[in-house]
Parts: C-alpha cells; structure tokens; sequence
C-alpha cells in the first residue's frame, strides 16, 4: 500500500485550528471543599450579592416625583458615574425618608440599536440603580426594575443632545399598600 500524500498546508491549518479550540476553551476552576480561599471568596461574593426578591409591579400605578431625578448613561453603557452616584445618593435620602414607598426603576435607552439589545441595555442601567440603592441601605425587597429600551423616549429629535436625555434610569414611586403585595396565586377561584 502506498501512503497518502496530503499537502502540508492542510495538516498545518488542522493543527492550527486545533491549537486555537484548545486555547480558547473555557477554563475551569477546581476548589477543595473546605479551602480558605474557597471560604473567602464566597464570602466576597456574598458582601457583594444583591437580594434578588423584588417587589411586584402590578396593582397601582408608580408616580414620579420631583425629589426622585433621573440620571443619565453614556452611549452603550450602564455603569454609574460619579455625577450619577451623587444624584442616586439624593434620592436615597428621600427614599430612607419615605419607607413605605415600593421603588420601580426604570432603564431606558436612545433609538439607536435593535428593541431586543435595547431592552437588555435598559434592564442593565435599572439593575445597576437597584444594585447602588441596596449597598446605600435601601431594602432590595421594596425596588423593582423594569425596562423600556426605546419604547419611551423624552426626546424624538435625532441629535446627540436628544439621544444623551433618552439615556436614563428613573425611580418612580407608590405607597405600600396590602393589594400591592397580591400574588395571583394567592387568589381564591371563583365559584
């Protein structure tokens, strides 16, 4: 039998290729049980975990209210600036005032970019205003978040002036009441 002969570039490009999948796989990491690395870092993840209970936004309606600013993103980011914080701050300062308040947050974003990225987008900006609430001491449990993407913008021009002012996060507010806290699964079937 004669050996087949295979041109060098292909076996290169196949070991290459190879190489690549190799490199690029996932990696993961292996703790023992018990290990005070281990121990520490679920410790910092737990000091930096969020309660993930959120309050029920059906029943009445959340209002705005002059106390409560918005603050604003920069274009395709959700982080909080350090203007931002300051006004987030602000509002906690009403909110610690006003404990029987529900919160909703809301994210939203400019025209640019698909509905389905914008949504995400705008429920990353909502969670990051949640996430700031929450390490300033305001129960998790009473602050939803809910995003609009570009379903509602203040401003329909096509400027960047327009697009910066649709980039926000607002917190709303209603008062706390027992419908508020109505599960459907709690409610009697008719007879």
């Amino acid at each position: 039998m004669t050996p087949i002969k295979r041109p060098s570039w292909i076996v290169s490009l196949c070991c290459a290729a190879l190489a690549l999948a190799v490199a690029c796989a996932p990696k993961k990491t292996v703790r023992k049980s018990g290990d005070e690395t281990d121990t520490a870092a679920r410790a910092d993840e737990k000091d930096l975990s969020v309660e993930s209970g959120e309050v029920n936004i059906r029943g009445s309606e959340f209002q705005k209210v002059p106390e409560l600013q918005p603050i604003h993103f920069a274009y395709d980011a959700y982080s909080l600036t350090e203007e931002s914080r300051k006004q987030l701050r602000q509002n906690v300062e009403y909110l610690k005032g006003n404990q029987d308040l529900e919160i909703l947050v809301a994210g939203h974003c400019d025209e640019r970019g698909t509905i389905a990225y914008n949504l995400a987008l705008g429920q990353r900006r909502a969670k990051a205003v949640r996430e700031y609430y929450i390490r300033l001491g305001i129960r998790g449990k009473s602050i939803a978040t809910l995003s609009y993407g570009k379903e509602k913008p203040l401003c329909a021009e096509h400027t960047e002036d327009c697009w910066t002012t649709n980039r926000r996060a607002e917190t709303t507010v209603r008062a706390r009441t027992v419908s508020n806290h109505h599960r459907p699964e709690d409610a009697e079937t008719p007879q």
